[in-house]
């Protein structure tokens, strides 16, 4: 049986491309935002964010920077690059021609 973490290693760095669409934003709160919108059946592991993190930064797709926390820790936040913002958007492209694919697929009776 397919569980959560098998769809998600596929997408993860079309995960967080899309969390840093709107705004820049640290590893904790993307995580947290991806289980909050999912209601919980997604997951982003620590592991499995920062190692995405620095493949996406090496490939050009983002960038990051130490934010200036007036309280608490100091936090490294992730910004979307152009080219971050270009594969995103052929990411999306190709995720709904697949989901319409497998939909057309799954959905036929047995």
């Amino acid at each position: 049986m397919l569980n959560a973490s098998d769809i998600l290693r596929g997408y993860t760095d079309t995960i967080i491309l899309a969390q840093l669409r709107e705004k820049d934003n640290y590893g904790y709160q993307i995580s947290k935002s991806v289980a909050d919108i999912s209601g919980g059946v997604l997951e982003l592991k620590e592991g499995t964010l920062y190692t995405t993190f620095r493949r996406l930064e090496n490939t050009g797709l983002i960038e990051s920077y130490w934010g200036d926390e007036q309280a608490g820790a100091r936090r490294r936040y992730y910004r979307l690059t152009e080219k971050g913002r270009e594969t995103l958007k052929d990411n999306l492209e190709d995720w709904k021609r697949y989901a319409s694919l497998l939909e057309r697929i799954l959905s036929r009776e047995v």
